[in-house]
């Protein structure tokens, strides 16, 4: 219990045995007395310990002022003015249909779309007929449990289907990383400040009635800008490292301020490490659909030859980062109440940062320009020396220390580099990783589904023709697909393992010929019974896929189906 509360206590319980052995004016008199000794807010504290009104308090002080002589008489036991909620009961539900008015069942409450305070509640009740005052409606939200609250931060939107898996194969690979001696970062972007002499939240102690001035408006200072601190925490060595920047917050910023902490710190704290593990947000300078993120990480890596793993936290999660509440919590508790006048009160208030854990924080000012809008082209990204895991490729790669001009000369040889992954073909592609059944099981599928999907098809080529067939079966122009083809186009998209797109390109056809193999294949799959589960890898180009099927002993096996 806080001191405060305490006090609260010790008054009303002393009301509590005093005031039954009074008058009423003895009553006003002593809690107006103890409403004087509180000082500002004791008529408010005095009033809720006694459980009176605010208005009688006053009057307390008022008459303790006024010196009056003592009226020698007492009210008699249930005299005096009644309550209103006593002399008019149905006021009360008429106050809670207006502060509650989808649970009261009045969806066109006057009061639905404005703020609910005391004075307006008041008024539309008096409106209706039920004359009152605004302390006095403030007494009765209270004593039906009302409160003022402020919103609360706790609804996390629509969670991704992959959400937890996700969280799980991201724990597996620190924990692999940490075991192995390698460095664990989580890694982001903290709120962007202006630097100025501007309100920055929170309270310090100050000489009273001394407060530190700033600026009435928030406008951003043309020559001292915005400061956008990157930050880099280390799981393991419990430190932060802070790179400032002055100018855009950018993937090659966010790159930049990795390769600062590694040449600074990170080397020097794991000599031995011959790879990393990079944990960040799946927005931002650092999201996985940025390519330049993807561009300069790997020039990061053929730098200092480390095979750099990234993972990102499931959209929608950003709360989660580790870096948020091991590091930016900490700092904006430290600076709290502080106008953030130049980028050295930043750096050093940054730097300054500590716990009773036994966090450190380095700080640096970064002034170079990062300019936005550099576009990488799709000739890049494939030249990439980058490894899509199995699980979730697009939130989970590694980054090998090769320089990707390297990686394109070494591509377009004709002479095939080792641990190349293997032809596509149409027997991998039933590969139970993406079927998700056995190949006796798929054969099954592949057995009961045909014979009904060349009835479904000779029904639709009558209807098209308007007669029956003139020719022999197999005679005129071929199906672009077979009809094991239909099943596993249609299965493998069922998944959700691949686009259309995609699939098109794998089988040597238009997408529109993929989507109507799915049209005449799916109601045959349910009519039959067969439930196709999702899969959880999502693969984007037929090297995903190659890479997919590809045995790699040093990636941890995730299972595929739900």
């Amino acid at each position: 219990m806080s001191g405060l509360d305490g006090q609260r206590a010790a008054l009303a319980a002393k009301f509590k045995a005093i005031l039954p052995h009074l008058d009423e004016r003895q009553r006003r008199l002593l809690i107006g007395a103890e409403a004087q000794s509180l000082g500002h807010g004791g008529i408010r504290a005095v009033a809720r310990a006694a459980g009176v009104r605010e208005a009688t308090v006053s009057a307390g002080v008022r008459e303790l002022g006024s010196g009056e002589a003592p009226l020698g008489r007492v009210r008699r036991p249930g005299a005096g003015r009644k309550r209103v909620v006593d002399r008019n009961p149905a006021v009360r539900e008429a106050l809670l249909t207006l502060v509650e008015p989808d649970v009261r069942g009045d969806p066109v409450s006057p009061l639905r779309w404005t703020t609910k305070s005391t004075r307006k509640l008041a008024e539309q009740l008096t409106r209706q007929g039920h004359r009152i005052s605004a302390d006095t409606v403030g007494d009765l939200l209270r004593e039906e449990g009302f409160s003022l609250q402020s919103n609360a931060k706790t609804l996390e939107g629509k969670q991704h289907p992959d959400r937890d898996a996700q969280f799980h194969y991201l724990n597996e690979q620190a924990r692999d990383h940490q075991d192995d001696g390698a460095p664990v970062i989580s890694v982001d972007t903290k709120k962007k400040e202006l630097v100025g002499p501007f309100k920055n939240n929170g309270r310090e102690w100050e000489p009273r009635g001394e407060p530190v001035r700033v600026d009435t408006h928030d406008f951003p200072d043309r020559v001292l800008g915005r400061a956008v601190p990157y930050g880099i925490y280390d799981v393991a060595a419990n430190t932060g490292w802070v790179n400032v920047g002055t100018d855009h917050d950018t993937a090659a910023f966010a790159v930049e301020s990795i390769r600062r902490w590694w040449n600074g710190a990170g080397r020097a704290t794991y000599p031995a490490a011959g790879r990393l593990l990079i944990t960040a947000d799946a927005g931002g300078s650092n999201g996985y659909r940025t390519r330049t993120w993807k561009t300069e990480l790997a020039r990061f890596a053929a730098e200092t030859g480390l095979t750099i793993t990234v993972c990102h936290l499931p959209p929608g999660t950003s709360k989660w980062n580790r870096i948020e509440h091991r590091l930016f919590s900490h700092i904006t508790m430290n600076w709290r109440g502080r106008p953030l006048t130049s980028h050295e009160v930043i750096v050093e208030s940054i730097a300054a940062t500590t716990t009773k854990t036994g966090l450190t924080v380095h700080a640096e000012l970064d002034t170079n320009p990062y300019p936005t809008g550099i576009q990488v082209s799709d000739d890049e990204i494939a030249s990439l020396p980058i490894t899509r895991h199995r699980f979730h490729g697009d939130w989970n790669y590694t980054l090998h220390p090769q320089h990707p001009i390297d990686a394109a000369t070494t591509n377009s040889t004709s002479e095939a580099p080792a641990g190349r992954p293997p032809r596509l073909t149409r027997r991998s592609l039933q590969d139970p990783e993406l079927t998700g059944m056995t190949r006796q099981q798929f054969s099954e599928l592949i057995d009961a589904l045909t014979p009904a999907l060349e009835v479904q098809r000779e029904q639709v080529l009558r209807t098209r023709r308007g007669h029956e067939r003139l020719v022999a079966p197999g005679t005129g122009a071929k199906a672009k697909l077979t009809p094991a083809d239909r099943i596993l186009v249609t299965v493998l998209h069922l998944r959700k393992l691949a686009t259309m797109d995609l699939l098109g390109q794998l089988f040597g056809v238009t997408a529109m010929t993929i989507s109507r193999a799915k049209q005449e294949v799916r109601p045959l799959l349910e009519a039959h019974g067969h439930h196709i589960n999702t899969s959880t890898a999502r693969l984007r180009t037929p090297a995903d896929v190659a890479t997919f099927l590809a045995p790699d002993p040093t990636q941890t096996k995730v299972k595929k189906t739900s």
